[in-house]
């Protein structure tokens, strides 16, 4: 069987890094690490996404009056956490980490524009049923295994892992080239454990 390979890195940009405004602890650390898996060429479409809201989005604190950061909120599209402006579209904080080796990309897909909803996993928006495109881009060009890093590996990541499994993909999670939010604290750990039981594999770098 013909083993097609995707590598997705998920919103390696300026924002979530240090000094942005939704920052992750090791951010930036794990952008040499996947500049180094991309330079194995090991992979058959390499696919990097970019949260691209507009400036009235609704999960953003500042548009909820009454509201603060990471305040947990309901709205139609389920149970939502509010958080800082963040990776507002054309601004410097949306761009990727200047690091990041965008020269290998066979496409930027941008994700979150819709005002009045999320788009945490890379395939499906926030309410489950509105997709990216993503799914039929890599059925289009025959991808069977799909392999995720960047941010938030507790947020954009895990969605994207668990809807990955749910659309027939093999996946993994490289471990030492995500970083997460933790919020609540211990949610990394409590999101690996259910990723791990729906069939995600995580793997090191080195092991690709």
């Amino acid at each position: 069987m013909n083993t097609k390979k995707c590598l997705i890195i998920t919103d390696v940009q300026k924002d979530f890094c240090p000094g942005g405004s939704l920052a992750v602890e090791r951010g930036d650390i794990i952008v040499p690490v996947i500049n180094k898996i991309l330079s194995t060429k090991k992979f058959d479409k390499i696919i990097a996404t970019q949260d691209w809201h507009p400036q009235n989005h609704r999960s953003f604190a500042s548009n909820n009056a009454g509201h603060k950061a990471f305040d947990i909120v309901k709205s139609s599209s389920g149970i939502n956490v509010l958080w800082p402006d963040h990776c507002v579209q054309g601004t410097y904080g949306a761009q990727f980490h200047d690091a990041l080796d965008q020269n290998p990309l066979n496409i930027i897909l941008r994700k979150g524009s819709n005002p009045e909803l999320d788009s945490y996993s890379t395939f499906l928006e926030n309410d489950k049923t509105t997709p990216t495109g993503l799914t039929g881009y890599l059925r289009e060009h025959g991808i069977t295994t799909v392999y995720l890093c960047g941010i938030a590996s507790d947020v954009c990541v895990f969605y994207s892992a668990l809807d990955a499994i749910h659309f027939g993909f093999k996946t993994f999670v490289i471990e030492d080239a995500v970083a997460g939010v933790d919020l609540p604290l211990g949610n990394i750990e409590r999101n690996n454990i259910i990723l791990k039981n729906n069939g995600v594999i995580f793997i090191n770098s080195r092991n690709i």
